[in-house]
């Protein structure tokens, strides 16, 4: 019985073709039959390493991610529509005497749906359409007061005129 043997790689030398155990001479030449080095060969046409990649990397490799167009913002402001403020009263308001105060201050409430009970709404903003139905069930929509438009600021009291600070009266 043989206790040693020669390692694969010296017992191919100069045997046949001289392909060294590789098939193929054709197929030892580049990197043509791997579909490419690197991650050449993962494209869209012939997809040699689809399998491989899909394995390291799972399916979000392919296919386009992140922002594709800078100049559109998308709407992120909370919204939420009456019918769905009205039927889960128990989540969102509380009672007080016949009519429910519900505070959602960062939403938008739309006016989708019907409104059975008395409401009181604290919101950031409000459709005209829900501010009707509201109003017509017998309860209100209170917004933040807004400055109209073209009127000045409020300004400090202050005055400085060329390095002087003076106060008004």
């Amino acid at each position: 019985m043989k206790t040693h043997k020669r390692p694969k790689s010296s017992r191919m030398h100069g045997r046949k073709r001289g392909t060294h155990g590789g098939g193929a001479r054709k197929k030892r030449k580049g990197s043509g039959h791997r579909g490419g080095k690197g991650m050449s060969g993962s494209g869209k046409r012939a997809d040699q390493k689809k399998t491989l990649i899909t394995k390291l990397y799972g399916h979000s490799y392919f296919g386009k991610q992140g922002v594709t167009s800078r100049g559109t913002l998308r709407d992120k402001r909370d919204r939420i529509n009456i019918e769905t403020i009205d039927k889960n009263l128990d989540k969102y308001g509380k009672k007080s005497g016949n009519k429910f105060e519900v505070n959602l201050e960062n939403y938008k409430i739309l006016g989708n749906g019907h409104v059975q009970n008395k409401l009181i709404i604290k919101a950031k903003e409000a459709s005209k359409s829900a501010i009707e139905k509201v109003k017509k069930a017998g309860g209100e929509i209170i917004l933040p007061t807004k400055a109209p438009k073209g009127a000045p600021r409020e300004t400090s009291k202050e005055v400085s005129t060329r390095g002087k600070v003076e106060k008004k009266n």
